[in-house]
């Protein structure tokens, strides 16, 4: 049977337990607690341990310091040009002031929710639709003041908020889409147009710049055929002269009158038979028999050309 002694003691016991538990408090890292005493607000834990006074302290509130995130539900904004869209949003918050955020408001989570709702209602209808999808920058930082000036009064600090989705009716989607197929095919037949331009000009400048060296080879053999005829010529009349000059040498020496005789008189020999091997029918002349007068009528201008050399 139990003693009344060690029933006194195991209720001490008993008492002790239950004044630790409610006295001793450990606050993790990134934490406050708000204690109040008798209903009204005494201190702010901070993480480590602490010890209250027993059935006088209580702690009312556990806040977080760490940045949380609150999605905004989609909801149905106007724009300025009367279009309807829907949009939702995801909301970056953080307690500074955990007292304030216990006392300031009762729920600062939903508030910042709904606060941001009606910001964005706001800041939709004053842009039009395109701008909507532009400005997405603009809009997020326009519903940040929005809410953080509300929200300094309940010790929370909004950090950003960003737009997740914009969803406009079935019909603006295809108008859009068609808008936006009808812009591409522009800038498709901008391109090709451009393109053959370009094809085109490149080649006429192919076929000028093919024209010019045509011409200028062109020019180039005319030149080359001109300087080469001049040099067939004075290359022949060079000859020409050279061969002038020695019959008429050959013509001063001893014999040379004679030797000439001959020769003239195997040109004509020779000629008038080719003549004859060419043409079936053919002229003779009434004195063909009189070779010696023509050989002499031959000589006698080879001695003038003999004279008119010697005086020179």
């Amino acid at each position: 049977m139990l003693t009344p002694g060690l029933v006194i003691f195991v209720v001490l016991a008993v008492f002790v337990v239950v004044i630790l538990v409610k006295t001793a408090v450990v606050v993790p890292q990134r934490m406050e607690f708000i204690v109040e005493r008798l209903g009204k607000y005494s201190k702010t834990l901070g993480a480590g341990f602490h010890i209250l006074i027993p059935f006088l302290d209580r702690v009312a509130y556990k806040r977080s310091l760490k940045e949380v995130v609150i999605d905004v539900q989609s909801q149905t904004c106007i724009t300025a040009d009367n279009i309807s869209i829907a949009v939702d949003g995801v909301l970056y918050m953080q307690v500074i002031d955990s007292k304030k955020s216990a006392y300031g408001i009762d729920n600062y989570e939903f508030a910042a929710a709904q606060l941001a709702q009606t910001s964005l209602r706001s800041v939709i209808g004053k842009i039009e639709l395109d701008k909507t999808f532009e400005e997405r920058d603009a809009l997020n930082q326009q519903i940040v003041a929005a809410i953080d000036a509300a929200a300094t009064n309940w010790g929370v600090k909004v950090l950003r908020y960003e737009i997740k989705d914009l969803t406009p009716p079935q019909s603006v989607m295809q108008a859009m889409e068609s808008q936006m197929k009808a812009v591409r095919e522009k800038r498709a037949a901008i391109a090709t147009s451009e393109g053959d331009r370009d094809s085109r000009v490149n080649r006429a400048k192919g076929l000028k710049e093919e024209a010019i060296a045509i011409s200028e080879g062109e020019m180039t053999k005319q030149v080359n055929e001109a300087k080469g005829k001049a040099q067939e010529i004075e290359l022949l009349a060079t000859a020409t002269a050279e061969g002038v000059k020695k019959v008429a040498e050959a013509l001063s020496v001893e014999g040379g009158e004679m030797a000439a005789n001959l020769r003239v008189a195997e040109q004509y020999v020779k000629e008038f038979g080719k003549l004859a091997k060419e043409s079936n029918t053919m002229l003779i002349p009434s004195n063909m028999g009189d070779m010696a007068g023509m050989i002499a009528t031959a000589m006698s201008i080879v001695g003038k050309t003999k004279t008119i050399t010697a005086g020179k």
